[in-house]
């Protein structure tokens, strides 16, 4: 008889500090591995990383990091922060990044290792922090667990 688990998620509020990133995705692989899911890992730490680098680059305020199973097989990683403003490029056509830059190129890497990903804005929606979340999703073989 095969078991269904509940559905789960996470959420972790992070202060605008540099050290902030590395925390949350010490605290993603260790949701991960809590629900076997490590092989993930790689990827969602990716994912992450490059979504939580753009809520720290691109604002002055607090941000948070939510994890959670979405369907039997899906993980969606988002992350919130007080800008409605989507980025260029995440929700429509990304932009080229120059080659000589620095930059630019973390939502060319979200949208090639996601399997899905998207934006909500909450400005007018009645949410009292306004801001928005971009999330991204993996999936993991269901065969594999």
């Amino acid at each position: 008889m095969a078991t269904v688990s509940p559905p789960w998620n996470y959420t972790l509020q992070l202060p605008h500090d540099p050290r902030a990133p590395g925390i949350a995705r010490a605290t993603l692989r260790t949701v991960l591995a809590a629900h076997g899911l490590s092989e993930l890992a790689p990827t969602a730490e990716l994912l992450a990383s490059e979504l939580l680098t753009n809520a720290h680059l691109h604002t002055q305020g607090p941000y948070a990091l939510r994890i959670r199973a979405t369907e039997p097989d899906r993980l969606r990683i988002a992350v919130w922060d007080s800008d409605p403003r989507v980025p260029p490029g995440f929700a429509d056509r990304c932009p080229q990044p120059v080659d000589t830059a620095e930059g630019g190129r973390g939502l060319h890497l979200v949208r090639a290792y996601a399997d899905a990903w998207g934006a909500y804005v909450f400005g007018d929606a009645g949410f009292r922090e306004g801001g928005k979340l971009l999330w991204a999703e993996c999936q993991w073989s269901t065969a594999s667990r």
